[in-house]
């Protein structure tokens, strides 16, 4: 029993929650709820990263960092749910891409894609607070909204 997906079903109980909310309280409250509990916990996943695997920014490349921060996914996703990659634009900003994504697959088949709002930007907020970092972060594109793939570009103060 050494290959008990812990992660996964961790994250049916998410769903089950999340859902729970939305039917009591509306999907409003739900979505609020899930954005604030995601960050919480996206924000000690960075930090956990940062001192376990010396994630930092500090004078490095971009390119390097990018490679670094990668690993924050890892930690935080099971692997196999998602598929993200990371590159270097210039000095001070950088891309993510997601290709594959469990939660939007979950979500599409558990009929609850609608009235969802994509917490994305909260996490990645809670990743850069967890690194101690100051990032403009945006959209480009997103596959709950029709997209081909979650793109977000982050521009960080250096």
């Amino acid at each position: 029993m050494t290959d008990i997906p812990y992660q996964q079903f961790w994250w049916l109980h998410d769903a089950r929650w999340y859902q729970g909310v939305a039917r009591r309280f509306g999907q409003e409250a739900a979505n609020e709820i899930n954005a604030e509990a995601l960050k919480f916990v996206s924000r000690r996943v960075a930090n956990w990263c940062a001192r376990n695997h010396d994630i930092s920014l500090g004078d490095k490349p971009m390119a390097e960092f990018v490679q670094e921060f990668e690993q924050i996914a890892g930690v935080m996703w099971a692997e196999g749910t998602i598929s993200v990659t990371e590159r270097a634009i210039d000095e001070s900003s950088w891309e993510s891409v997601i290709t594959e994504s469990f939660v939007l697959k979950m979500l599409r088949a558990a009929r609850s894609l609608d009235g969802y709002e994509c917490p994305c930007l909260d996490m990645r907020a809670g990743w850069f607070e967890g690194l101690g970092l100051k990032v403009r972060d945006s959209v480009v594109e997103c596959q709950r909204t029709g997209g081909e793939c979650c793109r977000f570009r982050a521009e960080v103060d250096r």
